[in-house]
């Protein structure tokens, strides 16, 4: 047995009983106490249907009080929670049920459409397992941090998706290198508008239990909703992505959002540079970071301090990670590697893609970036994403960034033509808020890019292809309807 400590949310709900763990838009709440009771309640209840120590149990929720009692409830028996994505088909859930070796399925009520058509023996609504009877197991009262918690399946925009695999220790690392970056403060309530089965919402969830710190949980991201929450509710850190922070800057309008605010914490990407100047202005306080599935959310966090000297920047690496940069063609920008105890310890049954992507206890992100003589690292653009014209690197992420700084763009997406003559052009879908021209969106380009990063064709569309965190899917951009 690796290196053990007491079962996390046992402690806290013997730390701090009373304190509130989760909190929903309808005011209703649920304490430490009360989450670890009802966990192990499931937990007995999930025992008494087969699932024991090592049994992978797929999930297939949107966000709710008892998606996170019944991860909990797993962690209690040592079985393996897998995270689905509500969006898939159901050809994408039976390829991830049967790599990951799913035994059982937990729904909620919402997806019976699916349920009939899926590849799995055994499956069970929420309610089932409520209404099914306990069966007297020894529960963990320690976790192993060596042991495999959840697997999360990557988006698989090439290729086929990886189970990225997540440990104890992995989860306990990712919140310890975020805590010792952020503070913790006696006041703070962490809001989540992201699903809990992303990497993002299911980290800041178990970073409630192991700090002892209440989250302000929503089923999904509505921006009313969460205007409401930033304004009234005491939320002083939010989990977002850029589409979320344009929406709710749009929605704040001439307002200011409290001072117990103290961070948007920013994923997903690069982010539009216009949108962070007018972030910057309203001292609104969003602290890009970069991570990803496989380093159980972020490794890499701007610190409170740099947030407002360093617009753009993703930051530095957490305490216990670490960063560089394979340099690619003589240029400062290359593949971004990472180490830490935070990093997945490798890809479930995918001996090709560990080969592939670890090297001497590094992983090749994938991602393209620089660091500056700080040390702050930029990140330019995923490496499939990046077109390269007559010879010369294009990143999608930086036209973005340009022309999102249009007053009549509301969203926009680059993404690679074919070319016979450069090899390949940008090509720029985008949605209008108001009426513009393309003649007038290439001259405001035209003052801003170089000519050979100027989109070779502009088409408008009424919405961009998204993924459940709200992440642009720049794979699809070439198959959306046009206006």
């Amino acid at each position: 047995m690796g290196e053990t400590i007491p079962h996390w949310l046992t402690k806290q709900a013997d730390l701090a009983p009373t304190k509130i763990a989760i909190e929903l838009d309808d005011g209703s709440t649920t304490t430490f106490q009360e989450l670890k009771e009802e966990s192990q309640i499931f937990a007995r209840k999930l025992a008494h249907i087969g699932v024991k120590e090592g049994t992978h149990v797929g999930i297939l929720s949107n966000n709710s009080v008892t998606m996170l009692t019944a991860i909990h409830a797993l962690s209690y028996l040592g079985a393996v929670g897998v995270l689905l994505n509500t969006r898939l088909t159901s050809n994408e859930l039976n390829y991830q049920l049967r790599d990951a070796e799913v035994n059982v399925l937990l729904t909620s009520g919402s997806f019976k459409n699916q349920e009939m058509q899926l590849d799995v023996p055994f499956i069970y609504r929420f309610s089932e397992i409520h209404s099914t009877v306990e069966k007297e197991v020894m529960l963990k009262s320690e976790l192993v941090l060596d042991d495999i918690f959840t697997i999360i399946y990557t988006s698989g925009t090439t290729g086929f998706p990886k189970g990225v695999i997540h440990t104890y220790g992995n989860h306990w690392w990712s919140s310890i290198g975020s805590v010792l970056n952020l503070g913790l403060n006696p006041n703070d309530k962490w809001l989540i508008p992201l699903p809990i089965f992303h990497v993002s919402g299911l980290s800041t969830s178990i970073k409630s239990v192991i700090y002892g710190m209440p989250i302000y949980l929503l089923e999904k991201f509505d921006v009313g909703i969460v205007h409401n929450a930033l304004m009234k509710k005491g939320i002083t850190i939010a989990s977002v992505v850029s589409v979320m922070v344009q929406k709710l800057l749009e929605r704040l309008g001439n307002d200011g959002y409290p001072c117990s605010l103290r961070c948007l914490l920013l994923g997903g990407g690069p982010a539009p540079r216009p949108m962070l100047v007018r972030a910057k202005e309203k001292n609104i306080p969003i602290f890009q970071s970069y991570g990803m599935t496989e380093t159980s959310s972020q490794i890499v966090t701007l610190s409170p301090q740099d947030a407002l000297e360093k617009v753009g920047s993703a930051g530095k690496p957490l305490f216990p990670a670490q960063l560089k940069i394979t340099e690619l063609d003589n240029d400062s920008v290359g593949e971004i590697m990472v180490k830490g105890p935070m990093v997945t310890k490798g890809y479930y049954k995918n001996e090709e893609a560990n080969k592939k992507s670890f090297h001497q206890g590094w992983l090749a992100t994938g991602d393209m970036g620089y660091v500056d003589e700080d040390g702050f690292l930029y990140v330019v653009d995923r490496r499939k994403d990046l077109i390269i014209s007559g010879g010369e690197n294009v990143y999608p992420s930086e036209i973005e960034s340009v022309l999102s700084g249009i007053r009549q763009i509301s969203e926009v997406g680059v993404t690679g033509k074919t070319d016979e003559t450069w090899g390949q052009v940008p090509v720029a879908y985008i949605v209008k808020k108001d009426t513009i021209s393309t003649e007038e969106i290439l001259d405001y380009a035209k003052e801003r890019l170089a000519k050979y990063k100027l989109p070779k064709e502009i088409h408008f569309v009424k919405e961009l292809p998204r993924n459940a965190s709200n992440k642009l899917v720049r794979s699809k951009l070439a198959d959306l309807k046009r206006n």
